[in-house]
């Protein structure tokens, strides 16, 4: 796809960087039968390819307008797309691009900026905990949208307290740790029985990936040097691997070195922490090797739900249902579309409910299916947002996993 960038996005990296993505598009549409948002409101412009259009347009001097933003809004960012395109377009850089450019230049309404500026500065903060814990004091006052968003208190369980030669980074998150303490800790609990420690650097925190998602770039990557800086002193003294159980902040973290890529402070570091970036899946190989034996799997069956951040985003696809299936458990996917998107996709929940919850709903009949004891899947975002659709419990993989071990 040709582009004539206008002289004014001629002259910025980012214009330059969205013509040389835009070049490998061929306009095939093959796209468009994978994109969710397209297979639910049918129209070509909340496809990628109409929004790849879009993003041309303005690139090209035509001055975008609320529908511009609008269409942009509506993307889950899923990168389904990339999966499917025979060109390698990378539609998701595209589209951070595409905001980037469209928000500079038109206004949104002050209720939707209000929104967005209190997820991008409150998801991050230290304030989150907090807010999280009284909300789950009064769910049951709370109106239905709201108590969607406000999972049950649970216990997170015991931290293992033996060291090992062996030892990975962890980050604990922005938000896992309030929603779903048990996540951190029965990570750490089941490396620790393969004989691997778990170490936390106090000072890091969110990925970098909810303000820079919400446009916010640049304190997105100010939150990415920030936890570099926390893991260095890490990394110099030797930990093997930087372990991600939640696969949005996987996919951010493993794009530090392309997003800091110009940084001449923190460019070479962060291709570093990228290229030892694992999702926790990642570990499932030797997990098992040492494991085997030792696990109690429960009867019944298992629904998995990859994220798209992890079998698109990551493209890492089949792990988790072959190794666990190693083990002794029975996980099998969804036999219709296991490829789309839950609706979750960081906050689009919450700044697109209506279409956030009908793709929740599509998902979960088609889990249903399966007649599961229970979901497991591998985000937070994913975990809370079908369990507010069903009664099934809906966990991480590494939740399941851990608890086989403590009864084995």
């Amino acid at each position: 796809m040709q582009t004539q960038l206008s002289p004014e996005h001629a002259a910025t990296p980012e214009g330059r960087e969205a013509e040389a993505i835009l070049r490998k598009c061929v306009h095939c549409g093959f796209c468009t039968a994978t994109c969710p948002t397209y297979q639910l409101l049918g129209d070509e412009l909340d496809g990628p390819r109409g929004r790849i259009y879009l993003i041309k347009q303005v690139l090209e001097g035509q001055p975008p307008t609320r529908n511009t933003q609008m269409h942009l809004d509506r993307c889950l960012t899923c990168r389904n797309c990339e999966t499917t395109c025979p060109s390698g377009v990378q539609y998701g850089h595209l589209v951070d691009i595409g905001r980037k450019i469209v928000d500079a230049q038109v206004a949104r309404p002050v209720g939707e900026k209000a929104l967005r500026w209190a997820l991008k500065e409150g998801l991050p903060s230290r304030w989150f905990g907090p807010a999280m814990k009284a909300g789950q004091l009064v769910r049951g006052l709370l109106p239905q949208a709201l108590r969607n968003k406000v999972p049950v208190a649970q216990p997170a369980g015991s931290w293992p307290q033996r060291t090992h030669a062996r030892r990975v980074l962890m980050l604990a998150g922005c938000v896992q740790p309030s929603m779903a303490p048990n996540i951190n800790s029965a990570t750490a609990r089941v490396l620790d029985a393969a004989g691997i420690q778990a170490v936390v650097a106090t000072q890091a925190g969110c990925c970098g990936a909810v303000k820079f998602h919400l446009n916010d770039q640049d304190g997105g990557k100010e939150q990415m040097r920030a936890n570099i800086d926390a893991w260095w002193p890490h990394v110099e003294a030797g930990v093997e691997a930087l372990v991600m159980n939640a696969s949005g902040c996987g996919v951010t973290v493993k794009e530090y070195g392309y997003l800091l890529r110009d940084d001449p402070v923190y460019a070479a570091k962060a291709q570093r922490i990228s290229g030892m970036t694992r999702d926790l899946s990642e570990l499932l190989p030797e997990l098992v090797a040492a494991l085997k034996g030792r696990v109690r799997a429960p009867t019944g069956t298992l629904a998995f739900h990859p994220p798209c951040t992890l079998q698109h985003g990551q493209q890492l696809r089949g792990g988790v249902e072959q190794h666990l299936g190693a083990l002794g458990f029975q996980v099998r996917v969804a036999t219709n579309e296991s490829h789309l998107c839950c609706g979750s996709a960081g906050t689009y929940s919450v700044l697109k409910p209506e279409i956030a919850t009908t793709l929740r709903d599509r998902k979960l009949g088609h889990l249903d299916r399966l007649a599961p004891t229970a979901i497991v899947s591998a985000n937070i975002g994913c975990i809370n947002h079908l369990q507010s659709g069903t009664r099934t419990p809906v966990k991480h993989w590494v939740e399941v996993l851990d608890a086989a071990l403590q009864t084995g």
